[in-house]
């Protein structure tokens, strides 16, 4: 503990948290200690279920006292105020309220401002946080502004009570590696110039490192290890520590697998063989991990001069008077047995161009050409078909699965509407594709809600490969997961792709994560493709200023 006891401003002792289910009370954290001072950033980094959010809620009195409870432990609170970002400012901001009113309500109640006095205030604090065009932020709905600027808004309530300690709970989880980077250098400037202490909640190792003076990491309800943030990544001594920063894709070598907690955990990596294997990786060049050996021949997939417009306006005839181009002459080709990644920030277009491939959205012009027949050829019948050879993975596993269907049964409906099989031949097919994607048979009769994230992801996998396609399109497929199950989900991809020579085109916008799974990259800004070419000339040898933002924005 420091020494200097007037600067510490939290205090956490001995912190234990028990949650009520089935009648029973179960402890979820156990004697947490961790102390921040004023002028501090600590960063706070565990896996989902790990015990981050419940002692941030327990901080901040906000826990759910049907449900939840502080049965052991303490903390002690030195300042006057506190304050908290939660990490969806779309689900945190209210929906029907504009965003400058939702601000003004804050002062409204913690101050004596009068109403104009607190509109006034607010437009300095989206000021303060470099909102552009702050009057018309002010009265804006939540859902006009983009996923970084509805952040920059939580920002500024929180620091409309001039909290002494700021709490930020995965503040940037759902943001691109570029607004991320804009948004965690703002955090940084303003903790700076009002001297407070923050607590830096994630699951992000390489995000906790870019922001942090000091980390506490934990592990099922525990502090395992805490020190400065150097220390941490340059000497990490607990072997959980050290499975998170393994876990992450690196960016100097592409090893054949990724190492994962559990390879740490249950001691089938030890730590001189990971620390061997990788430096063995970095100094022979030769030996780094390629997905596919690209090979000259006929594309699988082609799209050649793709255009597609959204309506933004009609008269009152229906006639088109004003559109948006979301893909401006995009054309690339896909060769049989490759990784193709499209990388790019949020409305960049990677999305729509996906689902273009998959029908799942008309184009307006151009061509997309599957094993040599345009698409706009087809019969009926040979388009029916088409959706059985090129499978989607959508991003995130809790929408995309019907929570009132059992897993089995999730798996079998693609088999079932293309006529695949008897009843008994789809069940036996289903339960070999959750063996196959790592899972077990047991889970054929279990509902989405009963199993993790990584878990839900790998049912969406499993589905997809129910049809036996020919090309799969991972859609931001591993954005929502915890770094060490994104290693799990990464592994499971190209473990099928060698075992059954999948083709598949890895749509992210973290570069880190596609230059990892890819043999090419493909770059978009704006709906237009601005560079493209071998992933490690890419990464290393970028020609476009805004491929090397991108890279830049990385945290590792």
């Amino acid at each position: 503990m420091d020494n200097k006891e007037e600067n510490i401003v939290l205090s956490v002792k001995d912190l234990s948290v028990s949650f009520k289910q089935n009648k029973q009370w179960n402890e979820v954290t156990h004697k947490v200690n961790f102390y921040i001072r004023r002028g501090e950033i600590l960063g706070l980094v565990g896996e989902s279920g790990s015990g981050k959010s419940v002692s941030s809620l327990a901080v901040m009195g906000l826990l759910d006292k049907k449900i939840a409870k502080i049965t052991n432990g303490e903390f002690v609170f030195s300042g006057k105020n506190k304050a908290m970002i939660f990490q969806e400012p779309m689900t945190a901001l209210n929906p029907v309220k504009k965003c400058g009113p939702q601000v003004d309500e804050m002062l409204l109640t913690n101050t004596s401002l009068t109403k104009k006095e607190a509109k006034e205030r607010t437009l300095r604090l989206f000021e303060e946080v470099l909102l552009p065009d702050v009057k018309r932020v002010y009265n804006s709905y939540p859902h006009s502004l983009s996923g970084g600027q509805r952040q920059r808004v939580m920002i500024a309530m929180a620091l409309s009570v001039n909290p002494e300690l700021l709490i930020a709970d995965e503040p940037t989880t759902a943001l691109d590696v570029t607004v991320q980077k804009t948004v965690l250098q703002l955090l940084k400037s303003l903790q700076q110039k009002h001297n407070m202490a923050v607590l830096f909640i994630s699951h992000d190792l390489g995000v906790v490192k870019s922001i942090s003076d000091r980390i506490a990491v934990i592990y099922k309800g525990s502090i395992v290890e805490m020190n400065d943030a150097r220390s941490i990544f340059t000497n990490p001594q607990h072997i959980y520590t050290k499975s998170l920063i393994a876990s992450r894709p690196p960016l100097d070598y592409k090893p054949e697998r990724l190492m994962t907690v559990n390879d740490f955990m249950t001691g089938n990596i030890s730590d001189v063989n990971y620390k061997h294997s990788k430096s063995s990786a970095v100094e022979n060049k030769e030996s780094n991990y390629r997905t596919t050996p690209l090979e000259n021949g006929t594309p699988l997939l082609e799209v050649k001069d793709l255009q597609i417009d959204y309506v933004l306006k009609r008269n009152f005839f229906g006639k088109v008077t004003k559109s948006f181009h979301a893909i401006d002459n995009v054309g690339f080709e896909v060769m049989k047995g490759e990784t193709l990644g499209l990388v790019g920030e949020s409305g960049c277009g990677k999305t729509t161009v996906g689902r273009a491939v998959t029908r799942l959205i008309n184009i307006s012009s151009g061509n997309i050409i599957f094993e040599g027949r345009s698409l706009d050829k087809m019969t009926r019948s040979e388009k029916h078909n088409l959706r059985k050879d090129i499978q989607i993975i959508f991003q995130d596993p809790y929408s995309s699965l019907n929570p009132r269907k059992t897993i089995g049964a999730a798996i079998e409906e693609p088999m079932q509407v293309f006529g695949l099989y008897n009843s008994e031949q789809r069940r036996n097919k289903a339960s070999e594709l959750l063996i196959k994607t790592g899972l077990n048979a047991d889970f054929y009769s279990r509902y989405p809600h009963q199993l993790s994230g990584g878990q839900r992801q790998r049912v969406g996998i499993a589905r997809a490969l129910a049809l036996n396609p020919k090309l799969i399109i991972c859609d931001e497929s591993v954005s929502a997961l915890d770094v060490s199950v994104q290693a799990q989900v990464l592994n499971l991809l190209n473990d099928l792709k060698r075992d059954f020579g999948f083709t598949y085109i890895f749509i992210s916008h973290d570069l880190s994560v596609v230059k990892y799974m890819s043999d090419r990259i493909i770059v978009m800004q704006k709906g237009k493709i601005i560079e493209q070419g071998d992933a490690e000339q890419i990464y290393n040898n970028p020609k476009e200023e805004y491929t090397k933002k991108l890279i830049d924005s990385v945290c590792i």
